[in-house]
């Protein structure tokens, strides 16, 4: 787009029609700040309908007890007073590993792997059905203050008034002056990991040991996997190869 070639697009209707927020969002999402950008009315969309599921995901947390959020929001110490179930560790771990991406890309001034990181993150919390007992609450809760000031940057007028209407800014101060969210490394801590599963180099499947199995422990619970009895179809093994943190291969 250009003025001398008169195919410039006015933002005024843009904003008119979708809000400030929104050209802001589809602006840093569609190119990186180096590169031009190619106009596209139906991505303008998804960036709104993006911003509509930040909003209303908002206002389900509305209805929760705010002392839950008083407890999120407070930092990470009061966190470590938290009991988290399984399905409140796996959302945690999922928040704060794309919180260390979305940190490195905002120094790299990578804005549009930053919005994408806020749609996973997003897609977490909206996926996270363990709302049982407080802790769950508690990682919900905590999750949506940090994509609030990952987002922050970009759409300030909607992340603003969320802020303030579910309770942040009473515990952490307005938006503009509250702290950027850390990792927090007990939430990447894993007790537990998948590996992937493969017989004869082909994968199978996947088993699921503690984090801190020995050899003899991943090669026991990959023999016993039902799929590899399937395909091993009663062949002893020559060897198994273990790619720590990866995969698990029989080789038959």
């Amino acid at each position: 787009m250009s003025k001398s070639k008169n195919n410039g697009v006015d933002p005024q209707e843009l904003i008119e029609k979708y809000c400030a927020d929104t050209a802001r969002l589809y602006t840093m999402f569609t190119s990186p700040p180096e590169l031009t950008l190619e106009w596209n009315d139906s991505a303008v969309e998804g960036s709104s309908r993006f911003l509509r599921r930040v909003w209303g995901f908002g206002h389900r947390l509305s209805t929760m007890d705010p002392s839950a959020a008083i407890a999120s929001a407070t930092g990470a110490a009061s966190l470590r007073d938290v009991e988290f179930g399984k399905a409140a560790k796996a959302l945690r771990l999922e928040i704060h590993g794309v919180l260390k991406q979305v940190d490195y890309d905002y120094q790299r001034m990578q804005y549009n792997t930053v919005v994408s990181g806020a749609m996973k993150m997003l897609n977490a919390l909206e996926s996270f059905k363990a709302l049982e007992d407080a802790g769950a609450q508690v990682a919900l809760i905590e999750g949506y203050s940090i994509l609030l000031r990952v987002l922050y940057p970009a759409t300030p007028h909607l992340t603003h008034v969320l802020w303030q209407e579910l309770g942040y800014a009473g515990v952490l101060g307005d938006l503009l002056d509250a702290p950027w969210p850390k990792v927090d490394p007990e939430a990447l801590r894993q007790d537990e990991i998948e590996l992937m599963l493969q017989v004869g180099g082909k994968l199978r499947g996947a088993i699921h040991v503690s984090a801190g199995a020995d050899k003899a422990t991943i090669e026991a619970a990959a023999l016993a996997n039902p799929e590899a009895q399937k395909f091993m179809q009663g062949a002893a093994p020559k060897k198994i190869i273990i790619v720590p943190g990866r995969l698990v291969n029989i080789v038959v």
